[in-house]
């Protein structure tokens, strides 16, 4: 089946020599002529071009490059921006392709490269059992009782078993074939019976140990050409969020040890470098964010990522710097601003069991829908809970700011906002304002401290910092 290919493709350059010679890799693409066809990649989720041709009269281009192509899984795509077919590009990469539209995929023929004959041996078998699967899993939805839907599974497990036994034919076939590569890293790891289990019964912790122990058997962190394939980044991404606990120590100790793998090979080390960094800067689950500062500090900051654009790497930085200041755990960052009279109120002059902060603007519709319902919680539970709220006007201006705490009757907080004078004093000091030691670059933004102003949430609503509440005052009165 053909597929669609955005126009707006990223171009990502190719940095990794796998061959000598460069490439040189004639096409006959019928019933295309004098068109543009391009030569794309994939790069995880991502697709890229490396090249294009240009067809003549008869449908024949050549792509054709000076330096090697990266290893990886390649497509062509036609003139109307579609893929039409993948492409091994590997150390050989002097081959001819054939192909006609009408026919693919299954059509493709290969000439001087048996990596490529393979591939599209495989190919033609996995779109033959794939259409059987689709097949099988369009009539279980419509299955009319247990026997059938017994008997349609059964199928798909025949199917399944099929395909892994053509892969592991393969690969006894072709060991050291890039193909067999891509096997080994497509492969799941198979859970022994439950008689194999400690005690002869299943157990769901040793499935789960063995699972996760055997999941990258075959695959290599220094084999570059896994980068570029539509696969690896999402097995990735299934054994951080399935298998690994999501506390930051352990996902620390896990990227480290894949980052250590993956240091003689730089475009592996890049990918996961990237991938790392772009899912816990601004990460799923709280408190996660100290991943990225542990990558920022052990990698980035110790001069191991020269691929960074400057521009990417000042914003790593700006958000390195932001964040460091405010994990779960740490000490919160002392704000000593002004209330609505301009006298001095301090974060730490305030006594309670726990403090939320509460950063908000006047101006800002979603603190204006936010903002009464935290003063709501606050006098109908917090208050006799041992809660204070300190509000920090962060934008808005003074009139406002007061016209709506008047208004809205939100009595009992402490309100506090930065002076001017106070914001230039700490510019011509160079230190760090409170949007930076609490990364408050949007409102509203609520933090949950400690009796003694230690962090033990930030950036939740006001129900999840209430259920929070709930919990560590359970665990306190059961103790």
């Amino acid at each position: 089946m053909k597929r669609l290919l955005s126009l707006a493709i990223l171009l990502i350059s190719c940095t990794l020599a796998v061959a000598q010679g460069g490439y040189n890799i004639p096409i006959t693409l019928k019933p295309y002529k004098n068109a543009y066809i391009y030569l794309g990649y994939y790069y995880g989720k991502m697709k890229a071009l490396a090249d294009s041709a240009l067809l003549d009269a008869n449908g024949k281009g050549v792509f054709t490059g000076k330096k090697p192509l990266d290893g990886g899984i390649y497509f062509i795509v036609s003139p109307k921006k579609e893929i039409l077919f993948e492409v091994l590009i590997d150390k050989q990469q002097q081959f001819a392709i054939a192909a006609d539209s009408a026919t693919l995929p299954n059509n493709v023929v290969f000439t001087g490269s048996a990596e490529n004959s393979l591939f599209q041996l495989y190919t033609r078998f996995t779109n033959q059992t794939g259409s059987e699967i689709n097949s099988i899993n369009a009539s279980l939805k419509t299955a009319k009782n247990d026997k059938d839907s017994a008997r349609l599974r059964a199928r798909l497990k025949q199917l399944s078993d099929r395909m892994q036994l053509y892969r592991d034919s393969m690969i006894a076939k072709n060991p050291n074939s890039f193909l067999t590569a891509l096997f080994q890293a497509m492969k799941e790891p198979v859970i022994p019976p439950a008689a194999k289990h400690p005690g002869g019964k299943y157990d769901s912790m040793y499935a789960y140990r063995y699972y996760k122990k055997h999941y990258w058997d075959g695959v290599s962190f220094s084999d570059g050409r896994l980068v570029r394939t539509p696969f690896f980044e999402a097995k990735l991404e299934k054994y951080y969020k399935e298998l690994v606990v999501p506390n930051p120590d352990s996902i620390k100790k896990e990227v480290d040890h894949m980052l250590l793998y993956a240091r003689s090979n730089t475009e592996m080390f890049k990918f996961l470098m990237v991938h790392f960094v772009q899912k816990y800067i601004n990460p799923e689950y709280m408190g996660q964010d100290a991943v990225f500062v542990h990558l920022f500090e052990k990698y980035i900051n110790t001069g191991q990522t020269a691929f960074f654009t400057e521009k990417y790497r000042e914003h790593i930085n700006k958000r390195a710097y932001s964040l460091m200041a405010n994990l779960i755990g740490q000490p919160a960052a002392n704000l000593e601003l002004v209330d609505t009279l301009n006298k001095p109120a301090s974060l730490y002059d305030i006594k309670s069991n726990f403090t939320v902060i509460c950063f908000w603007d006047p101006t800002c519709s979603h603190c204006k829908e936010v903002v009464p319902k935290v003063d709501s919680i606050y006098k109908a539970k917090w208050k006799n809970e041992g809660v204070a709220v300190y509000g920090v006007m962060v934008d808005g201006g003074v009139d406002l700011w007061k016209k709506f705490i008047n208004d809205n009757k939100l009595t009992g907080w402490t309100h506090v906002h930065q002076l001017p004078a106070q914001q230039k004093e700490e510019e011509a000091a160079g230190r760090p304002n409170y949007r930076q030691l609490y990364d408050v670059y949007q409102t509203p933004v609520l933090y949950l401290l400690d009796k003694d102003k230690h962090i033990i949430a930030k950036k939740l609503t006001y129900l999840q910092l209430n259920e929070v509440i709930d919990l560590k005052l359970k665990n306190k009165n059961s103790n």
